[in-house]
């Protein structure tokens, strides 16, 4: 399946979680501390980046959509400093302010790139705050088209069910990140999203496909859910709807280097996908090519449009152009594999008229990816060679292969659909 891009601008998210500041002092090492066995850190670089729920906010901020974040911080610096973090990055915070409690803040010391130590300045939040949650996100709903619970297990998101019933009466749909064994406290969510290990701990171990599914369709049954969408690493995703044949999404990473931070694209682009309009499956499938990009970068990384049009638009085997057919049928078995369609265009590519390029935008919009077959016509006035190069350089077309035979039959080979007329 290959996801629309929507105008994200078209739909704003509120997400309710957990929030934190990621704070980092860089600094140089030359000498031990004559008070103890440990280095002494020249501070000369203080950085600061949202974290937890935050960095769910900036990924839908980055994409253009409008959003709002609802969380507890304490009455102190670090909050200060988190809300101009993201008000910088287009951020509405609607913050509730716990008197006597540390905004949570994970300080890291670096030196050298290395970590030397991570300080964590947290009290933790009770149920005694989940009222004033409750209260924020109710008065921050209208003009909503999804909200999102981002649950780092700190205290925000004590009375999930009262947030998951706000967003409901509202007929708004709820992605929920979720922490810990007890997912009954999302009970009546529109998606839930642990990932894998997540999964295993709450209904046991999966020991085959058919298992999972099995046990995933029925925890989404027994919490009410509209979905399960069950992250699983390098095997992808799978989607569980109500309704609907179970989704089974492979991977689109094509190199990781950090995971971090995933998790928070995946449910960003889900929800912004569904403010924005997108069916659930579509979301999700964009989510799916949103996480592949974010795990390429090093570090909690958010995504831009641009990338993901770039990522949409690359080919699932390689490089676009002329390619020979061994690499062509790799090239489409990897797009069939990911969920997408591969139509053949058999043309002579002798130079291109307006009937010529409908033809061939006719033939794109069959598929999801477009194989050029250049017929090697003995009546055409320019050679092979440059036909070839005409047609691999036409935006409508993936791959181009030259074709000396029935072009049924090279696509019946490579695994392709024969376009058509």
């Amino acid at each position: 399946m290959t996801p629309t891009l929507p105008d994200f601008s078209r739909g704003r998210v509120l997400i309710v979680g957990d929030v934190m500041l990621d704070r980092y002092w860089h600094g140089a090492t030359s000498r031990i501390s004559p008070e103890a066995p440990v280095p002494v850190v020249k501070v000369d670089m203080d950085e600061f980046r949202a974290g937890g729920a935050g960095n769910v906010a900036l990924n839908v901020a980055t994409l253009g959509g409008g959003v709002s974040l609802v969380g507890l911080v304490g009455d102190d610096e670090s909050a200060g400093l988190l809300r101009a973090r993201l008000e910088a990055g287009r951020v509405a915070c609607h913050f509730v302010p716990v008197a006597g409690s540390h905004t949570i803040t994970k300080l890291r010391v670096i030196s050298r790139h290395q970590q030397l130590i991570r300080l964590d300045f947290e009290d933790g939040f009770t149920r005694a705050e989940a009222a004033a949650v409750t209260a924020a996100v109710r008065a921050g709903l209208d003009g909503v088209g999804a909200v999102v619970l981002s649950d780092y297990a700190k205290g925000t998101l004590a009375d999930a069910r009262a947030l998951v019933h706000a967003a409901r009466e509202r007929g708004l749909p709820i992605v929920v990140d979720p922490k810990g064994t007890d997912f009954e406290r999302y009970r009546g969510a529109s998606v839930l999203t642990p990932n894998l290990s997540e999964f295993e701990a709450v209904v046991g171990r999966c020991a085959d496909e058919a298992s999972l599914r099995a046990r995933g369709t029925a925890l989404r049954d027994t919490l009410d859910l509209d979905a399960l969408l069950i992250t699983r690493s390098e095997r992808g995703m799978t989607l569980l709807q109500r309704g609907h044949a179970p989704l089974d999404l492979p991977t689109h990473a094509r190199e990781v280097f950090d995971v971090t931070g995933a998790g928070d694209t995946v449910v960003a682009l889900l929800a912004a996908g569904l403010a924005a309009g997108l069916p659930l499956a579509e979301a999700t499938a964009l989510a799916n090519v949103g996480a592949g990009v974010v795990v390429g970068k090093l570090g909690t990384a958010t995504v831009s449009v641009d990338e993901l049009a770039a990522a949409l638009h690359a080919p699932a085997g390689g490089a676009r152009g002329i390619v020979d057919e061994p690499r062509l049928a790799a090239a489409v078995a990897q797009a069939r594999d990911a969920g997408e369609r591969v139509v053949l265009y058999p043309a002579a590519f002798d130079g291109l008229r307006p009937a010529d390029l409908r033809a061939l935008q006719a033939a794109r919009r069959q598929g999801d990816r477009l194989v050029a077959a250049v017929l090697n016509d003995a009546a055409a006035t320019c050679a092979l060679g440059e036909r070839l190069a005409l047609a691999a350089a036409l935006e409508a077309v993936d791959w181009t292969i030259a074709c000396d035979e029935s072009p049924a039959e090279l696509a019946a080979r490579i695994g392709a659909e024969l376009a058509v007329s």
